[in-house]
């Protein structure tokens, strides 16, 4: 007998596990906000949660049909943030939410029109951040930095929740847009995201100082970022000066400043942040005239930032290139970009959240917890952790029944009298842990120990705290950082484990990459006659005089002032590597000024060259500033010789027992996870999960699919009965992605139908929970669905001498059944069936012929 395969369409299919959780956060952490008005928002959703493991009930439904660009202040409270508000309370969720991920089809800017101000955007993520910020004036004509926007999280390394960005008692969450031009875009950056926890990518990220001087603004933060990234060992990332990133190759990031350029040949690693400071780089789907997040997502990148309306050239915001120093220390994507955002309130941000290319979560496992393990009464549990890395240690376990937080099962603050050495410079140091202190505190307590004025004057080291970490600055001018030692050690002291460590970026500091400046403004307009002169003393104490006077007829200051740069350039007496290069004129003309600033910049990096100095004088009527001589160590913080010091607690091997008291949890089936976290800030985690069935009393509830299988066709009405074995029932509810879906009362048996349409394409939950009267009840075991659009690959078999026809079904789809005798004849259609799970069947029912050939298709 032979049969053919009917090929119809590709899919595969992908039913695992939750996802290993890396990073500050997890998919436990993350609420899922879909929009019921579009199915690309139902599926992006659907798809996200599979992807980051994140439970069915923590998706909220919103109701929107506005369109995906902008809405009122009035309509993000009412059809977002409060059924938001209500959804956490509702479902016990509050205290483990963090991250917020609007999925497509949902507007990314925000106005408030009960305030006579035009143009009053903010961005809808910031909104929900840290609330909204009324401008006090249109937006398009007056640059304004509104009071009351700081973001206290900023700069911080700490933990996002004991470090929010308003206060304490006010809803904030680490808010993005999973969107794009298109669903397939939109899954792609959900893949990048994934791609790249800990891959340790080796691609460089570049930070571009475009020739557009006032929106690379953002250059004299670069040093900075680079020199901590440098101290981590692991990471790369370059200055550079070009206005485009054609001929980088694949990158890591990219932020630069230039209004418009073409993304071509560009490629970003999975991972990859990337940004660009220009007025409009926020409008995600208007033609705006500027390159903007739209064009970096769809170049590759796995988040951008971009403001909605015109910021005016704040650096506080955009974000700081320090984004990359805290992606190098494993923060996800969302703690890195608003960490590095000081007044984020006109931005949006987009993309995956919780990628952490540098995170590296421990290793663990349950011991003797076998699938779906009967458990009753109280139960003694155990599982275990291995730390990756010796400066890893695990500090905390938090245990979750069914997505949702139940307790913390261990949790070890620094320990009591453990003591931390310290040797800066050949001068050693001590600290003894106190009772009841945190990581942070001990960096505030020990930065004071070493910034004491007779230890100090020792060590010639200034130390600053930066949440868990300390960084060092080299004080003494004539010392190069590989003559700069770093001892540290741990000592367990008089308490009884060693819990607590402080580690170092290396044995001594590292010199800096940087160029000294120094900033000069000339100001008032030019005569006839007007002159400017500077005097140039290198380092080796030879001058040189240099002298410009204003052309007959000019009276624009810049171009007196552009004379006097080109005279410092090609001088030959300025032109080696240890002398000057004057550059980054800015006019004020184009803002309706006169006058200018430029920059005056070593030729070679480091502290002691920048100690040339220079002194610029004029015949007036111009002022000049700064007055007097001046040595070009204005950005003298990046030029210091700089080392970081890491304070951490807890295990690095963590075998745990626990009692888990089963009486106080319904009966039936439960997702038992432990989740370990890092002891640092970035606090990385690592999810370990079983399935277990509590069993205390005889109560129980049979749960069936009565139509839908594996596979499952997107036209297909899902149906499910649950049946109790008692008729003293409640009521029976059912549960599946977006929560409780349908309640039947005061039944033994429930009956529930659902059109798959409403949950759409994606992998779904269903699971039930039985209450009885005296209010004991039982939770039954989950059933996966796979709802599917275009039909998979399948194949066809046929056994028996009146054959009998199987194949790999979708439940609910329409299958026909063809034949033919002769290949030579055309296929006639004999039946159709529609499979009620995903097993497809049909006998033959007519033997008059010996030999006959079969096809099988669907139909939608």
């Amino acid at each position: 007998m032979d049969f053919f395969r009917r090929t119809i369409a590709a899919f595969a299919i992908f039913v695992a596990s939750a996802a290993n959780l890396l990073a500050g956060g997890s998919g436990l952490n993350v609420v899922v906000v879909v929009n019921t008005n579009s199915t690309n928002s139902l599926q992006l959703g659907n798809y996200y949660c599979e992807k980051r493991g994140v439970p069915s009930e923590n998706v909220l439904r919103i109701n929107w049909t506005g369109g995906n660009i902008v809405w009122t202040r009035a309509q993000l409270d009412s059809v977002l943030r409060t059924p938001l508000a209500a959804m956490l309370t509702a479902r016990g969720i509050s205290n483990q939410i963090e991250y917020l991920v609007l999925s497509m089809d949902i507007p990314y800017r925000v106005t408030n029109t009960t305030v006579n101000v035009n143009n009053n955007f903010n961005g809808t993520t910031s909104a929900l951040f840290y609330g909204y910020k009324d401008n006090p004036a249109d937006t398009y004509t007056t640059c304004t930095l509104v009071g009351g926007s700081t973001n206290f999280y900023a700069g911080s390394e700490g933990i996002y929740r004991q470090t929010p960005p308003i206060s304490a008692t006010s809803n904030s969450w680490l808010a993005i847009m999973l969107t794009s031009t298109n669903l397939d875009a939109a899954k792609a950056i959900v893949d990048r995201g994934v791609m790249s926890d800990g891959s340790f990518p080796t691609q460089t990220v570049y930070l571009a100082r475009s020739y557009d001087l006032i929106r690379s603004s953002r250059y004299v933060l670069f040093d900075d970022a680079i020199f901590d990234t440098r101290l981590r060992g692991n990471y790369s990332a370059r200055y550079t000066n070009t206005y485009t990133s054609y001929g980088l190759g694949t990158m890591l990031g990219f932020q630069n400043g230039v209004q418009q350029y073409n993304l071509y040949d560009t490629a970003f690693a999975p991972g990859a942040m990337a940004d660009n400071l220009t007025s409009f780089s926020g409008f995600l789907f208007e033609i705006s005239g500027h390159t903007g997040v739209m064009d970096f997502m769809n170049s590759g990148a796995t988040a951008s930032y971009g403001t909605v309306t015109e910021p005016c050239a704040y650096l506080e915001k955009f974000p700081s290139p320090r984004n990359y120093f805290y992606q190098s220390r494993g923060f996800s994507i969302a703690e890195c970009y608003y960490q590095s955002l000081t007044n984020p309130y006109l931005g949006v941000l987009v993309g995956e959240p919780l990628g952490a290319p540098f995170a590296m979560p421990c290793d663990g496992g349950w011991s003797n917890l076998p699938v779906n393990a009967l458990l009753t009464g109280t139960t003694n549990l155990s599982l275990g952790f291995v730390s990756q890395d010796a400066g890893l240690p695990i500090q905390q376990v938090d245990l979750f029944l069914d997505g949702r937080y139940a307790r913390t099962i261990t949790n070890m603050p620094p320990r009591t009298n453990n003591i931390l050495y310290v040797t800066l410079n050949g001068f050693p140091t001590n600290y003894t842990i106190p009772a009841n202190a945190s990581l942070k505190s001990i960096v505030s307590n020990l930065v004071l120990r070493l910034n004491a004025t007779a230890y100090s004057n020792n060590t010639k080291v200034a130390a600053f705290p930066r949440g868990d970490r300390i960084e060092l600055r080299n004080l003494n001018i004539a010392k190069s950082g590989s003559s700069i030692p770093l001892i540290v050690s741990n000592n367990i002291g008089a308490a009884n484990v060693l819990g607590t460590f402080i580690s170092a970026s290396g044995t001594n500091f590292l010199d800096t990459t940087a160029l000294g400046l120094r900033n000069f403004v000339v100001t008032n307009s030019v005569a006839n006659g007007t002159w400017l002169q500077i005097v140039v003393t290198k380092t080796n104490g030879v001058a040189t005089t240099i002298s410009v006077t204003n052309s007959a007829g000019n009276t624009d200051t810049s171009v007196l002032m552009q004379a006097l740069m080109n005279s410092i350039n090609t001088n030959s007496a300025l032109t080696n590597v240890d002398s000057v290069i004057a550059e980054d004129l800015i006019s004020y003309i184009f803002f309706g000024g006169t006058g200018g600033e430029f920059n005056l910049r070593a030729r070679s990096p480091g502290w002691a060259e920048s100690q040339i100095q220079a002194v610029i004088t004029d015949s007036g009527p111009l002022t000049v500033i700064p007055v007097g001589t001046q040595r070009l160590d204005e950005n003298l913080t990046h030029l210091r010789q700089r080392a970081h010091l890491y304070v951490t607690a807890g295990l690095t091997n963590l075998p745990i027992s626990f009692s888990f008291n089963t009486t106080t949890n319904a009966d039936g089936y439960h997702e038992l996870a432990a989740v370990a976290y890092e002891g640092s800030h970035v606090r990385t985690q690592k999810r370990i999960s079983q399935t277990v069935r509590i069993a205390n009393t005889n109560f129980s509830a049979a749960f069936n699919v009565l139509n839908g299988g594996t596979n499952t066709a997107l036209e297909t009405m899902l149906q499910f009965s649950v049946v109790a074995n008692t008729n003293t029932m409640n009521r029976i509810e059912l549960h599946t992605t977006g929560g409780l879906w349908s309640t039947v009362s005061n039944a033994q048996t429930g009956n529930f139908s659902m059109a798959a349409t409403n949950l759409h394409i994606g992998l779904h939950p269903f699971w039930a929970l039985a209450v009885r009267n005296d209010g004991k009840q039982y939770r039954t075991d989950t059933r996966w669905l796979r709802i599917i659009g275009s039909e998979p690959l399948f194949s066809l078999s046929a056994t028996g001498f009146a054959p009998v026809l199987k194949w790999p079904a979708t439940a609910g789809r329409r299958y026909e059944i063809l034949s033919v005798t002769n290949l030579t004849n055309a296929f006639t259609l004999r039946t159709a069936v529609i499979p009620t799970n995903s097993t497809g069947l049909w006998v033959e029912t007519n033997n008059s012929t010996s030999g006959r050939f079969y096809r099988v298709r669907s139909t939608p």
